[in-house]
């Protein structure tokens, strides 16, 4: 998600904004602009590039916006699920944006169509406007307070109204928000993203992360913040520093790219390469491997390189030919460069493995470029358990180290041997970054507390140890949730 508020480019930006975060959604995007008086809208399927063009952007007046890339966790990949999703009733227009997911949506839905509401699409962002419309409370700010108690799970969470941008991140924190600001013709212009990447692309810069159950209204008058919600202790996703947040963004203060080397450190000495003779070199997966491999390469003294060459023009569909080839759609995005691995032992390092399909076709395709041994290091701990916040991982069932130890895995893989992270190392690689970020700034200087790291219990490890932050009920849970074992 991307918003801005007072410049008179919003949607341009709104637009470069979504671009930064591309990596974060491909199936659909969006951006609501307002000028004060209505709201101006365009949707589309596809990446941001293909669905704006200078005419589109055109259309969407005034100085504020709001942005959305989907990458659909809830609700079908249709044009109708697409956001920012925009409304007229009473009270005037209100746009949504959200980044999460609602695990107490289907008990929602139930609840509020039978007082008479009707869903104009298949997410669970649109509950919550169905519960702002319903609420008593006079005031907008209100409204969505009241709202947001209502839902259950994650949420980092954009509104936009003919005067104001409001922003909310879920009392867990669960997915990332960030603050920031520019200055343009002497004006303080308010930006919010999911990732502060996107603010160097328009030369904003960050101020700091939206807190968990912070609500934050933007508007004429400029910022104001409150804590509406019930306090709860952090639960920051920690797939977000594995494998889903851009290695060049800052959250919680920590660089996710110099948490990635962390993990590939620690990596090294948790899972050390076994005995052997010959030339090894350690290959990353990449793109997202990279870092951790950088860090495993320099933790075990082993020269690091890019073994494996990945295609970026790659798009959503093509046509493949009706002659078997082997491993095709690996190849289509990834090539082994044999010059650099024939005949060596070859350490593939990966950010984590979730059906193990792919992995078993990037370990053949290494050996049949020549490797030695192939030797599989995962900068994560086995993912075990479905993501009910916002990851669209597979159920239970598909995930293969549910069901299988790493040995079994390993050979699956057809891999010499396989490593992962444990748990209790990566929330030590990524405590360690956050704290050592924390002692830097010009707040821990002064304060020595402030350079404390977060407690071991401040991250969602959901997808790794099945303790899920949000629990789930028969009374309140989505029916696919109470069935989990």
């Amino acid at each position: 998600m991307f918003g801005i508020f007072g410049h008179p480019e919003a949607a341009n930006m709104t637009y470069l904004g979504l671009h930064a975060l591309q990596h974060r959604g491909q199936e659909s995007c969006g951006i609501v602009s307002t000028e004060g008086e209505r709201l101006y809208s365009h949707r589309a399927m596809g990446r941001v590039q293909a669905a704006f063009d200078s005419a589109t952007l055109g259309t969407l007046r005034g100085d504020r916006a709001i942005g959305h890339v989907r990458y659909s966790t809830a609700g079908g990949s249709h044009l109708k699920n697409a956001q920012p999703i925009g409304v007229d009733w009473a009270r005037g227009s209100l746009a949504v944006a959200h980044n999460g997911n609602l695990t107490n949506f289907e008990s929602l839905r139930e609840r509020l169509e039978a007082r008479g509401s009707i869903f104009q699409t298949a997410s669970d962002t649109e509950s919550v406007v169905h519960l702002i419309a319903l609420s008593e409370s006079t005031d907008q700010e209100a409204r969505i307070a009241d709202a947001l108690r209502q839902v259950e799970g994650a949420y980092s969470i954009l509104f936009l109204d003919e005067r104001r941008l409001i922003a909310a991140r879920d009392p867990l924190g669960l997915r990332p928000l960030c603050l920031g600001v520019l200055q343009h013709e002497g004006r303080t212009v308010h930006v919010v993203a999911s990732e502060p990447n996107a603010f160097d692309l328009i030369g904003a810069r960050l101020v700091r992360d939206v807190a968990p159950g912070e609500l934050i209204v933007i508007d004429e008058s400029g910022l104001r913040s409150s804590f509406p919600f019930a306090p709860a202790v952090r639960k920051m996703c920690l797939f977000e520093y594995v494998y889903f947040a851009r290695p060049d963004s800052i959250l919680e203060g920590a660089s996710v790219y110099e948490v990635r080397k962390a993990l590939g450190r620690r990596l090294a000495d948790e899972a050390p390469l076994p005995p052997g003779d010959g030339d090894t070199v350690v290959v990353p997966v990449p793109d997202s491997g990279v870092p951790a491999a950088i860090g495993l390469a320099d933790r075990a003294r082993l020269p690091f390189e890019m073994g494996l060459i990945r295609s970026h023009y790659v798009g959503r569909t093509f046509i493949e030919p009706q002659q078997s080839i082997r491993h095709f759609g690996v190849r289509l995005k990834l090539n082994p460069n044999r010059a650099v691995i024939e005949g060596k032992r070859v350490i593939i390092v990966d950010d984590s493995i979730v059906r193990g399909t792919t992995s078993r076709k990037i370990v053949k395709m290494v050996r049949d470029a020549g490797a030695r041994e192939v030797h599989v290091r995962i900068s994560s701990p086995p993912t075990r358990w479905p993501c009910y916040y916002g990851i669209d991982t597979p159920t239970r069932a598909e995930l293969i180290a549910s069901t299988h130890d790493v040995s079994e895995i390993a050979r699956y893989l057809t891999a010499d041997s396989l490593g992962y992270l444990s748990l209790e190392g990566l929330v030590d690689a990524v405590r360690t970054v956050e704290a050592r970020a924390r002692a830097t700034t010009s707040a821990a200087a002064s304060d020595p507390s402030a350079a404390d790291a977060p407690a071991p219990d401040t991250y969602c490890h959901a997808c790794f140890s099945g303790n899920y932050p949000v629990p789930f009920s028969p009374a309140s849970g989505p029916r696919h949730l109470r069935m989990l074992p």
